[in-house]
């Protein structure tokens, strides 16, 4: 039997529960102090600390030290997540879809409201910063920076980028990094250099439009492999199309992979780039969004368990710092000679201020600071995101929940169709991007990708409207 002061205590912790789970407080929010409890709804001290230490039983909030009370953030929320993805593993030609065209076409129109393009919150980054660096290097390096470089790349910018890859467990030299224009260029190019018109590729399923789209300008074939949001591709699957037909490289994004915002374990990395080492099968990896973890530790890229150069790791400061500044860089392993000839070709020489921008930026450890404060925030707002797509959008709606990065995948109900949905939505200014883009064969009818980046009043209220379609 309940005493009076249980009773109390559970009442003030249900109203608070209420309030959390009804998006009053959200992940990552600071709630009320015990005192302000104590006060606000007329309780003891003691009451309101044991249903502060009910709602932590529950999950629901979790207590910082000297700072107070917050509501918990999404790895400690109930998810349901969509279960790995289905392919038939038969290479197929690339192909354009006009729908990659419509949703590119509609991102970049300013008069939609755009939920899902994979783009970096740019009110975070340190633009003001980066500029005034840019005016400096172009005011006191006049000749420099408006020459071409026919070098690999700034080489400062290639000693910053060689210390930072420690962190990702990739003992890289300066010289064995490539600088390129953006981080889709490296991976272009490194196509282009290991492949010819009708080879396989082996890509993990679903994956970036956009590097589908450039498969497909180069005549190659595309062998989908199913992957998880746990474990990213499938090991087991990639195993048996290797076996079935001759793939000449496989692309994989392990860490915290587009669009579905998924990480391989460390072991599952070491057994893939043990798997295709034993057919000397060469691996490309797109790492852009390995920085953006919410933890305090950088995952490892694959490139880290190589021990042959047969991991070509593609990167880019485009999700971090300047989407703008096209500062992207290729470590190329043993095809290093065939990259660089691939880079000549198609760009000759990367643009020089703003590797030196970059460059600066990076050795005076403002990147290190900038990164610590955007993997809070945008952790935070995922959690957000999350919950207000659990709140508007169809029952039996399954979501990924990644652990960095600002992109996550979405699984509607079987009704759902998210090219109607994309359609819809695009007749109330919003834009979304729908499953299908990110499979060469259409797949994933009633998926989307979106993302958490720019949360704010005005994204629930578009989620809710886009809810509402779908419910529709």
């Amino acid at each position: 039997m309940k005493t009076k002061t249980n009773a109390l205590y559970e009442e003030v912790a249900g109203k608070m529960d209420h309030l959390i789970r009804h998006g009053t407080y959200r992940s990552g929010d600071r709630i009320p102090s015990i005192r302000d409890i104590s006060r606000s709804m007329k309780v003891s001290i003691s009451t309101a600390l044991e249903a502060y230490r009910l709602l932590e039983v529950r999950g629901l909030i979790e207590a910082r030290p000297q700072s107070g009370y917050y509501v918990s953030p999404p790895r400690l929320m109930p998810v349901t997540e969509p279960q790995l993805s289905r392919t038939d593993l038969k290479p197929a030609e690339a192909s354009i879809g006009e729908i990659a065209r419509a949703v590119v076409k509609a991102a970049a129109n300013p008069a939609y409201f755009n939920l899902g393009m994979a783009t970096p919150n740019v009110d975070l980054l340190p633009a003001r910063k980066l500029n005034r660096i840019l005016s400096t290097v172009v005011r006191t390096k006049d000749a420099t920076s408006v020459s071409y470089d026919f070098s690999n790349g700034y080489e400062p910018l290639r000693v910053e980028i060689a210390q930072r890859a420690i962190q990702a467990g990739c003992p890289l030299t300066p010289d064995e990094v490539v600088v390129t224009t953006g981080c889709h260029e490296a991976i272009a190019i490194t196509l282009r250099a290991l492949c010819r018109p009708g080879d396989a590729v082996a890509i993990e399923s679903p994956f970036f439009f956009n590097h589908l789209q450039a498969m497909a300008s180069m005549g190659l074939k595309i062998v989908e492999i199913p992957s998880s949001p746990k474990e990213g591709i499938s090991l087991e699957a990639l195993g048996y199309a290797l076996e079935q037909a001759p793939v000449k490289a496989c692309l994989v994004s392990a860490n915290y992979s587009n669009p579905t915002g998924s990480s391989m374990p460390d072991h599952r990395k070491k057994a893939l780039v043990k798997m295709l080492a034993e057919k000397q099968i060469p691996l490309i990896e797109d790492d852009i969004y390995g920085d953006l973890s919410f933890s305090d530790t950088r995952p490892r890229a694959t490139k880290s368990f190589d021990e042959e150069g047969l991991v070509v790791l593609c990167s880019s400061f485009s999700k971090t710092l300047a989407p703008g500044y096209r500062v992207g860089w290729v470590a190329p392993g043993r095809y290093r000679r065939e990259i660089e000839h691939q880079r000549m070709i198609n760009t000759l020489a990367p643009a020089s201020p703003t590797q030196m921008a970059v460059a600066e930026f990076l050795a005076g450890g403002g990147y290190e600071r900038h990164l610590r404060r955007v993997r809070r925030i945008y952790e935070k707002q995922l959690g957000q995101m999350l919950e207000s797509v659990r709140r508007h959008f169809p029952e039996g709606t399954k979501t990924t929940r990644p652990e960095g990065g600002f992109i996550y995948w979405v699984e509607l109900p079987a009704g759902v169709d998210s090219l109607e949905l994309f359609r819809k939505a695009r007749d109330k200014g919003i834009a979304i991007a729908p499953g299908p883009i990110f499979s060469n064969s259409g797949k994933y009818r009633n998926f989307l990708r979106l993302n958490s980046a720019h949360f704010s009043p005005k994204v629930e209220r578009a989620l809710e409207t886009l809810g509402g379609l779908a419910r529709a």
